[in-house]
């Protein structure tokens, strides 16, 4: 298994590896958002980049942005967001990460109450990303979301979503399923996708909010989520999205989950 932190985007990011790389992670999973990590910033940055990630012997996973409307009512706003996603996705390959993580359009606002559009917005927005991964070359894992996201939520969601892109596969993210679903929705994303997980989000919560707590300062049965992903057999990429000031939490964390994989 191979454990992976995030930056802040808030904070500037060189300074972020400086920060997170003597913890000792595989890989850092870059957050492609503004004002730190927006993607002209990180083509300026891309040779600091690479070196402060060498220094450290840490690979990439690069997360698109979170904080866009690919799926807004309004078209000028939307086709600015998904241009947006477009060029990050395009930045991300110059960066030569291992994968890329799709977060999927948040429906609100007026689209709630008009979930049919919103929603056709949505797939079209996930398709053109989708298609321009592939000409790209890059594995890109679109994340299950939270319920108040109204897209991509139950594993049932993915059906078309993985039937039209057989390249596509699945960020597990432990926090959003949890919400509504308890860690029941977690181990039924696993039993049901368990070939097409590419990549794990661990984080903790009390299936209310997306706290991004510590491994086991939740309510998540964590023992029970590891032994179906190791019935699954999977083996790859883990980014705790553990948020603290304190960031010895992500070392517990780590530490929790690799003892729960290492026994039997």
């Amino acid at each position: 298994m191979r454990y992976g932190v995030m930056n802040a985007p808030m904070r500037p990011l060189l300074a972020e590896i400086e920060s997170l790389g003597p913890l000792g992670f595989d890989y850092l999973e870059i957050t492609m958002d503004a004002p730190h990590a927006h993607h002209l910033v990180l083509l300026e940055q891309k040779a600091a980049i690479a070196k402060a990630l060498g220094r450290f012997n840490l690979t990439l996973v690069c997360h698109l942005p979170t904080f866009v409307s690919t799926a807004d009512l309004t078209e000028r706003l939307r086709d600015a967001s998904l241009d947006e996603t477009v060029l990050s996705l395009q930045a991300a390959a110059e960066l030569g990460p291992s994968k890329v993580v799709l977060h999927p359009s948040i429906i609100h606002g007026l689209g709630a109450m008009m979930p049919d559009i919103a929603q056709r917005h949505a797939r079209a927005a996930m398709d053109r990303l989708l298609h321009e991964a592939e000409r790209l070359k890059l594995t890109v894992c679109v994340e299950n979301m939270f319920p108040r996201s109204r897209s991509l939520v139950r594993p049932e969601d993915f059906e078309a979503l993985f039937t039209g892109h057989p390249a596509a596969r699945l960020t597990l993210d432990t926090g959003h399923a949890h919400i509504g679903g308890g860690t029941q929705r977690i181990v039924d994303f696993i039993e049901r996708w368990g070939e097409r997980i590419g990549h794990i989000h661990a984080s903790d919560n009390f299936g209310h909010d997306d706290d991004h707590l510590p491994i086991g300062a939740g309510a998540i049965d964590f023992p029970k989520v590891v032994q179906a992903l190791k019935r699954a057999g999977y083996d790859d990429t883990i980014t705790l999205e553990v948020f603290s000031r304190d960031r010895d939490y992500l070392c517990i964390s780590r530490e929790k989950l690799s003892a729960m994989f290492a026994a039997k």
